[in-house]
């Protein structure tokens, strides 16, 4: 199956979930926010070594609070864990939250990646681009590649960032027999991303030269080693959403689980301990089916594979004023060796 002439969908066509971006001007940087304004049950599967999140405990089944209002994803680092302040602020503004009874508290998980190798890393978004990308959220679409918190997002730096490409946002969905699952990700890996219908290399780590594709895998396995790297400046992000019933948290946790296997198909390597790769799961229920969590699971794999794939697709080549030149997948086109 040739990816290319599928259409990818995208994670606004689940009924109930609204997607927004800010993107920073001043740098390559940004936060992207997924609503769902009605409240959503949520869960989360942490597989990375170097996570940064916010409120994920509250996620685990066993805790009390069962939905969610937004997801933030952002870059920043930990410093962009501030959005995630922005957003809720927005929520409450708007009337969106748990009614406590004096308040309606917005319950706001988050997660980000490391994107301060890309130009200023004095530059990161806060509680305004929070809730900035909240004011600008629409059940349309979401726009792809360099936004929001795919702004300042690269893959393939297992041999250094002078030999990397261009990351960026993705989203891709599936429908079965009435039911969709949809899949946002800001991939920002340390290692390739492949087409996973094919197990082609289409973006990461280029040779010495920068002329080609290196094939990390290949390389590694053949003794060629990687460079030391700090652990956590890398990070795919993520949420999987479906219109499906879901009966509780623990079904939401075991969705967000089985989209990480479409990471590890799309991702070489994933899940390592110089990424901090979190995918959040949302069940909006407005379909009023569930089709078994079999289907579901792998309808949310499927998604997250190919929202991975519209990451790098959908990106542009960046150079930022220090220098570092990001080539993007569609703009620079070698063949791998």
């Amino acid at each position: 199956m040739n990816s290319q002439h599928i259409d990818p969908g995208s994670i606004t066509r689940v009924a109930g979930i609204e997607v927004g971006h800010f993107t920073d001007t001043r740098r390559p940087t940004g936060c992207t926010v997924v609503l769902a304004r009605a409240g959503a049950i949520a869960g989360v599967d942490v597989r990375g070594a170097a996570p940064g999140t916010r409120e994920t405990d509250l996620l685990a089944p066993g805790n009390l609070v069962n939905e969610v209002h937004a997801i933030v994803l952002s870059g920043g680092s930990a410093f962009g864990l501030d959005a995630a302040s922005g957003a809720a602020r927005w929520l409450e503004a708007h009337g969106v939250g748990l009614d406590v009874g004096v308040a309606r508290v917005p319950i706001v998980p988050a997660a980000v990646l490391f994107d301060l190798m890309v130009g200023d890393a004095s530059i990161r978004p806060d509680a305004a681009a929070g809730y900035a990308a909240c004011a600008a959220a629409s059940s349309q679409a979401p726009a792809e590649g360099n936004v929001g918190a795919g702004a300042g997002a690269a893959v393939g730096k297992l041999f250094g960032m002078a030999r990397a490409m261009k990351g960026g946002i993705g989203s891709a969905s599936v429908t079965v027999d009435g039911v969709t699952v949809g899949a946002l990700i800001a991939c920002n890996a340390v290692g390739d991303v492949l087409d996973a219908n094919t197990g082609k290399v289409i973006a990461g780590a280029r040779t010495e030269d920068g002329l080609a594709l290196l094939d990390s895998r290949r390389a590694l396995l053949g003794g060629e080693l990687p460079q030391s790297l700090l652990p956590g400046t890398n990070t795919t992000i993520g949420v999987v959403a479906t219109d499906a019933v879901l009966a509780d948290k623990a079904q939401a946790q075991r969705l967000a689980l089985a989209a990480h296997d479409g990471l590890a198909r799309s991702i070489f390597p994933a899940h390592t301990q110089l990424d901090g790769d979190t995918l959040f799961a949302l069940g909006t229920g407005r379909s009023g089916r569930h089709p078994g969590m079999l289907l579901l699971a792998a309808m949310a794999a499927e998604a997250t594979a190919r929202a991975t794939l519209r990451a790098v697709q959908a990106t542009r080549s960046l150079t930022t004023p220090q220098g570092l030149y990001l080539p993007a997948m569609a703009d620079w086109l070698p063949q791998s060796t």
